[in-house]
């Protein structure tokens, strides 16, 4: 196994070809958390795993409930199912909570402040009375809580770490917060060694190839609690040593043959690339700057046959869909076409056609 064979393996697990799902609950189950601070590129990231599928098919599940958007493993958005939410959340919140408490610290956020605001917050949103971040910072202020100098981007996201709110129904095509009691039922409770193994079991899943490295860095647990979650699981799991790096993967998984010259649009902060510490396997490091900015930007890209040839930004007009592609390198005169032929299913997806543009 090489790099290139990694990258493909990772296309069939990740669901980008070949994708044995056909609802959004039972996908984003199988990869266990999406990063979805993007929330329009990150339908996408659903979109492109479930054939066929539509934006509205996505938005629906959201407004369900069936998907859940909130801050767990790293402390960024993810979309989650809402049978994982509960033990995701009480396995990783406590790590969040440690790698913002200086931040809490030095935005003056105690203890206390969390206790009252995450009272305000039930009272507001209790009886599915969903509201948007204006509302809810209306309602903080009423009750004397300072949400200036981004006091309320903490507010919420301990919140939604302390299992109080969640993403609630889309008014006006606003996003809202729920209580997440509310929106989903709360489960029996897993240990956490059980929590721990669950974890690594749907990582190593839907991501493999994947290293112990990689695996830190997508949950977001310490060295210690990543190598135990692996142990846990490793009867499960072969490895393969590439260079000075082990990656391991499913003991069941078969790769089965890919057509050659698949082209795939993948949007940002896509799975596919940012749930990877080490991802030199899609994306060589000469081309890395390119598409992931010195702030942690991860734009779209192009990928042929996994690997990273371009970036692409979108412009969502009334009637179309406008396309603007750059490739970090010449290609045949085919590859127009090929382009635009693989944009076909995102027009689909949005309900618009496509026009791709150099």
């Amino acid at each position: 196994m090489n790099l290139i064979d990694i990258s493909n393996c990772r296309l069939i697990n990740q669901q980008i070809v070949g994708s044995k799902f056909k609802q959004a609950k039972e996908l984003v189950g199988w990869m266990g958390a999406m990063q979805a601070q993007d929330y329009a590129m990150a339908k996408w990231a659903i979109g492109i795993r479930l054939p066929n599928s539509t934006q509205k098919e996505i938005e629906s599940a959201m407004d369900d409930g069936q998907i859940i958007r909130t801050h767990l493993l790293r402390p960024t958005w993810h979309f989650v199912s809402s049978e994982d939410i509960y033990w995701m959340l009480e396995l990783t919140s406590p790590q969040i909570k440690a790698a913002i408490k200086s931040s809490d610290r030095n935005l003056e956020l105690t203890d206390d402040i969390f206790r009252k605001s995450n009272a305000v917050l039930e009272r507001s949103l209790r009886n599915n009375n969903h509201l948007s971040r204006e509302d809810i910072i209306s309602k903080l202020k009423e009750s004397g809580i300072d949400t200036g100098k981004n006091r309320v981007s903490h507010l919420l996201l301990r919140a939604e770490i302390d299992g109080v709110i969640c993403s609630g129904k889309a008014k006006a095509e606003k996003q809202t917060y729920a209580l997440l009691a509310e929106r989903v039922l709360k489960p029996k409770t897993l240990t956490r060694d059980i929590a721990l193994a669950e974890l690594a079991r749907k990582y190593s899943n839907s991501h493999c190839p994947a290293t112990l490295h990689d695996f830190i860095w997508w949950s977001g647990l310490t060295v210690t609690e990543s190598r135990q979650a692996l142990e846990m699981i490793k009867s499960d799991l072969i490895s393969e040593t590439i260079g000075n790096q082990t990656y391991w993967f499913t003991n069941s998984f078969s790769a089965s043959s890919q057509d050659k010259k698949v082209i795939h649009f993948i949007p940002a902060f896509d799975e596919f690339i940012i749930s990877y510490k080490e991802r030199k396997a899609s994306l060589p490091y000469e081309d890395h700057k390119k598409s992931v900015s010195d702030n942690g930007i991860f734009w779209p890209v192009i990928a042929l046959d996994g690997q990273v040839i371009g970036t692409w930004k979108r412009e969502i007009k009334r009637e179309k869909v406008i396309v603007r592609h750059s490739l970090f390198a010449l290609h045949d005169p085919a590859m127009q076409d090929r382009m635009k032929k693989a944009l076909i299913p995102y027009g689909l997806f949005l309900g618009k056609p496509t026009e791709l543009i150099d």
